[in-house]
């Protein structure tokens, strides 16, 4: 199991990251502050840094980092807002990017605008 205070902890009975076979298994992070526990404010270039900065907080503390990363879920509230998301993903992983998927889902967590899952190497 991996934990750490500079990513949101767990809200349920769930780890933020298993190692298993050489790979890391984050769960899906919404923009949460890990200060606060709050959903931070603003749009969703806003809540996609804080779900990326929580992912790389979490990876750091496994020993990765967001180069490692072989495949993220994404998990939009509003596909019309897949662009803007994308820009900001994209300031993450500038080379060799990992397999993605991004899916519209009617509700996540906390009402958040985004949620991101990730598989990294260990």
């Amino acid at each position: 199991m991996i934990a750490t205070d500079a990513a949101p902890k767990a809200i349920g009975p769930y780890s933020q990251a298993i190692r298993s076979a050489g790979l890391l298994f984050l769960a899906g992070q919404i923009p949460l502050d890990p200060a606060t526990m709050q959903i931070v404010e603003g749009d969703i270039a806003r809540q996609t840094e804080r779900v990326l900065e929580n992912v790389k907080a979490i990876l750091t503390a496994a020993g990765s980092s967001l180069d490692r990363v072989v495949k993220t879920t994404v998990f939009l509230k509003d596909m019309n807002e897949f662009a803007t998301m994308n820009e900001v993903y994209g300031r993450y992983f500038p080379q060799n990017p990992p397999a993605r998927s991004t899916v519209e889902a009617a509700r996540l967590p906390r009402d958040a605008k985004i949620e991101i899952e990730v598989v990294a190497l260990a």
